[in-house]
C-alpha cells in the first residue's frame, strides 16, 4: 500500500527523520550517568542476550559493517566492557564476551533505554507507536545496506 497523497510530500519525513535522530543521539551522549556511547550500549544489548557472539554477527545486528564494528569492538574492549576472542572452532574468527564491567554498565543502559523509550512515545497511543515502529522498520526493507559494506 502505497501513500501518494500530496500531503505525504510535504512532512520533510527525510529532513525529520535526520534531526530527530542526531538531536537524541546528543542528548543520549550528554548525559552525565551514560558511560558509553549509543553505539556502545548497542553491542552491550546484544551481548546480554547472546554472550560470545562473532563480531560479523554483532555488526549485521548493529547494521555495521566489518570496520565499523571492529572500531566499536576495539572501543568498548579499552573502556572495559567487552573482551574479543579468538573462536574455538574457526581461528579466523572472533567471538566477543561481556567483561563483569560490561554486564554491570547493561544493567545501567536497560534502565536507561527504558525511561527513553518511555519519553519517546508520552503523548501517542499504542497503536500510533506501532505505526511508527512498522513505518521506521519499512526503511530498512525499501534501502537495504550495501552488500559490499
Amino acid at each position: 500500500m502505497r501513500n501518494k497523497e500530496a500531503a505525504a510530500r510535504h512532512h520533510r519525513l527525510i529532513y525529520l527523520l535526520n534531526v530527530a535522530q542526531r538531536r537524541l543521539q546528543r542528548w543520549m551522549a550528554a548525559q552525565p550517568q551514560n558511560e558509553v556511547t549509543p553505539a556502545q550500549a548497542g553491542l552491550l544489548f546484544i551481548l546480554g542476550k547472546q554472550d560470545g557472539v562473532l563480531m560479523g554477527e554483532a555488526g549485521a545486528a548493529l547494521d555495521m559493517g566489518p570496520a565499523g564494528i571492529s572500531g566499536l569492538v576495539d572501543r568498548s574492549a579499552a573502556a572495559r566492557l567487552v573482551e574479543r576472542r579468538a573462536d574455538r572452532e574457526d581461528g579466523r574468527a572472533w567471538r566477543v564476551w561481556l567483561t563483569p564491567k560490561g554486564r554491570t554498565v547493561l544493567t545501567q543502559a536497560k534502565t536507561d533505554a527504558a525511561q527513553i523509550n518511555a519519553a519517546l512515545t508520552d503523548g501517542f497511543t499504542s497503536a500510533e507507536i506501532d505505526i511508527v515502529a512498522r513505518w521506521l522498520t519499512s526503511i530498512q526493507d525499501k534501502f537495504p545496506r550495501p552488500s559490499d559494506e
